[in-house]
Order: structure tokens, then sequence, then C-alpha cells
């Protein structure tokens, strides 16, 4: 099983100074570079011996290629359709065709054989090309295609493919990425909300659960089900997902109290609609935040970016210092600012390993319209996180100290804490 993982866009010169850092490693006998020399070299030579292409080898069988010359090549072929260079994959993949039904990414295998990593893209000519030449992958292109909202390139598959009915589980790839528009285009070809399993039901879980955080384009995959004839439990949490602040509206004139309420997990990802509840426990709710089990409506529109009904229930009345829940051992406690510290929408903000256009500003926004409101920088509260089966406790800290103690730095929004200690008249 391959140790490291390709990146979407591999780099070629950073993978030559990687192979370089192995050798000097290896040459000076560190622990992690031995290790992976025993394990990925077919022929474990001295590490006295070691040569550059011994490193070149056994950095390239850690990443899931056979060769040296595989991962380079891997990396061309990835560049040339980046760049849309048609001849420049044909070339590589007539001569070497192997590279027709290989994963681009060799041992990164979502983005599929070359054809299906097109289709990612939306590099029609090169689609064509590759299954002129016999390419074979056009459902898994298809699915990625749709997961990525590439639509013409969605279209132009399923003629490829004699434009049949899309299979159980279709939906899930763009309810994942929060597409909309391949859900209707979906729809328009004649996909059911049945799932992998047979289950009369579209994937409300994955929509719900996925770490993507688009709040326009998540209420608009919803109202597509509903539109499609699901029915919805009638909950204020419901209306939240929906963005239905009208139904929400509703559900706070007949009990005013739910401003105030915190609640349970189940509440937030309901299991009748297929979402997968933490172990009782645990300390684990699947993604690296601040927990959501136990929270209020404002916590919850936090974790999944939802300013303007923040906006909405802080102008209906609701407190920005609202609690969560403290349980059985004491932890909890936390208000809103915590979250907005801690939260995996600050994960898009963070992260510059993907492709163009998937890093989102991280300009604390969130933070500003909770201390305009009178958000108190100086709460506290305390938490246990689960590190990797060891229980870490946390405890008796405010928004910014949380920050500082979290982790995993990708879910921490910097801008916020900046906002946190900013003056304030």
């Amino acid at each position: 099983m391959p140790a490291r993982r390709l990146p979407v866009i591999p780099d070629l010169k950073q993978l030559r100074h990687q192979a370089k850092d192995l050798l000097r490693a290896i040459r000076a006998a560190e622990p992690d570079a031995l290790a992976d020399l025993a394990e990925f070299h077919p022929r474990r030579p001295e590490p006295s011996s070691v040569k550059l292409a011994d490193a070149q080898l056994t950095l390239a069988r850690s990443y899931g290629a056979a060769t040296w010359t595989r991962l380079v090549q891997s990396c061309d072929l990835i560049d040339a359709i980046w760049e849309d260079d048609t001849d420049r994959v044909r070339a590589l993949v007539l001569s070497n065709p192997d590279l027709l039904h290989e994963n681009a990414g060799v041992g990164n295998s979502n983005w599929g054989p070359p054809l299906s990593y097109a289709a990612n893209v939306g590099r029609d000519e090169i689609i064509e090309m590759l299954g002129s030449l016999g390419a074979t992958d056009l459902e898994h292109a298809i699915g990625r295609a749709l997961l990525q909202g590439r639509l013409d390139t969605a279209r132009k598959l399923h003629r490829m493919m004699g434009s049949p009915k899309p299979p159980a589980g279709s939906l899930g790839g763009p309810a994942y990425t929060l597409k909309p528009d391949a859900t209707a285009l979906l729809f328009e070809w004649g996909a059911e909300m049945v799932d992998e399993r047979g289950r009369a039901m579209p994937p409300v879980d994955v929509v719900l659960g996925t770490d993507s955080r688009s709040p326009e384009r998540k209420h608009r995959i919803l109202e597509l089900y509903a539109e499609h004839g699901f029915v919805y439990p009638d909950t204020p949490m419901m209306a939240l997902h929906r963005g239905r602040i009208d139904l929400l509206e509703r559900h706070i004139e007949r009990d005013s109290s739910i401003l105030e309420r915190t609640f349970a997990y189940a509440e937030i990802y309901p299991p009748e609609l297929g979402c997968q509840i933490p172990e009782p426990g645990l300390y684990d709710e699947f993604l690296p935040r601040t927990p959501l089990g136990g929270t209020t409506l404002l916590h919850v529109c936090v974790e999944f970016d939802e300013l303007e009904i923040a906006r909405w229930l802080l102008a209906r009345g609701m407190s920005p210092n609202v609690r969560a829940a403290v349980d059985v051992n004491g932890f909890g406690g936390h208000t809103p600012l915590h979250n907005v510290v801690v939260c995996y929408a600050n994960f898009w903000r963070n992260f510059t390993g993907g492709w163009p256009g998937t890093q989102k500003p991280d300009n604390g926004e969130f933070a500003r319209l909770l201390l305009e409101h009178g958000a108190d920088p100086e709460a506290r509260a305390s938490f246990r996180l689960n590190d990797r089966g060891t229980p870490l406790d946390i405890r008796n800290v405010t928004p910014f100290a949380w920050g500082e103690a979290f982790p995993i730095k990708l879910v921490v929004s910097q801008a916020s804490m900046r906002e946190l200690t900013r003056p304030r008249s």
C-alpha cells in the first residue's frame, strides 16, 4: 500500500527535491528514511551504497508507481491534461499504452485514468481522443465530471455512453461537492432518489455530512430533492439546513425558546435520513472542528458558513453568547465564537493544496458579526479531543486560546483570531 499520495497536480521538480532529500536522509541513517528504503526498494541495498537512482525508485514506489520513470510519466501526463495539450497526451499514451487504463496519479486513484482525469477538468477534446484509443472508464469519468460540476463534459460522456439512465447512487457525487446543476442534470436524465443499497432515499446524509461548504448550493440541492417528492422532517434544524428562514420563523413563533435551546447531534444529523452518529464517549465527530453535538442554531450556522441565517437569528434576538450544553464529564459550554475560530468551514480558507479556485478568503467576517452584536471574547469552555484514539483535554479556554491549542491548524481561522484581539471602542 502506498505510504505517500500524489497531490491532484503533482510537481516533478518538487519530487526530484524529495528524492535528493531522501538520499541524504538514508546516508545519514535517519530511521524513517531507512524504513522507506527497506519497505519500498525491491533489492534493499545497503544504505552506505545507495545512489540517487535508488532513492528515486524508493520514493516512486512509496507513491504507488512501479518505477521512477512511471512517476515522471504521471507528472507529464497530468501536466499535459491541465494544459489541454491533446497531442502531448496522445504521444504519451501511444508510447506507453498501459497509461490509458492506469490511474493518472498512480496511487491517488480518485481522479482515475487519463480519460476520467480529463473529465474532472473539462478537457473534452482529450476525452474524445482517449475514447478513440480505447479508454473504457466512461462510467467513472461521467461520475467525476458531475462531481466537479463539468456539465458540458458530462453531457458529452453521456452521449458517448449511449445516453443511459443514471444508476442508483449517482446523485451522491454532486451531493458531496454540492453541485446543484449537476444534480438537476441527473434528474433530467431520469435519475431516481434511490441509494446504492436500493433504499428510496436521496443522499441527504451526504449533503449534510460533506466537508464541502456552500450554503446556497446546499440549499438548492436539498430543495431539488423536495421538488422531486422527498418530504423532510419538520424541525428547526432541517429548516436551517435547507436555508428556509420562513420555516424557521414558524418554529420560533410557536416556541421562542428555540433561540436558546441546544440540539443533540442526532437532531443536527438525523439518522433517519441516513446520517452517521458518532460512538458515544469517543469525542469524535468525523471532522476536526469545535463540537456540534449539544449546540444551538447559531453554532450550527457557524459550522456550515450560514452567515445570512446567523445575521437573521441575531436580529431576531438570539444571544451571540448562547452556550453549548456541558456533558457529564464537564466538556462543552462553548459559545459560537469558539466555533468561528475552529470549524471545518475554515479548512477551505486555509487549504492551498488543491487546484485553482478552491481556496476561499479568510476575512473574519463571521467573527466580526458576532463581536458587533456583543459576543464575549473572554468566554471560556472546556473540550476533549480524540487524538488518534488518545483523549486530549483542553480546559477553560477562551476562543483565542482554543484556536492556539487546537492541533489541526487547517481548520483554525487566523483572521478570526485577529478580530478577537483587535481593540474595540
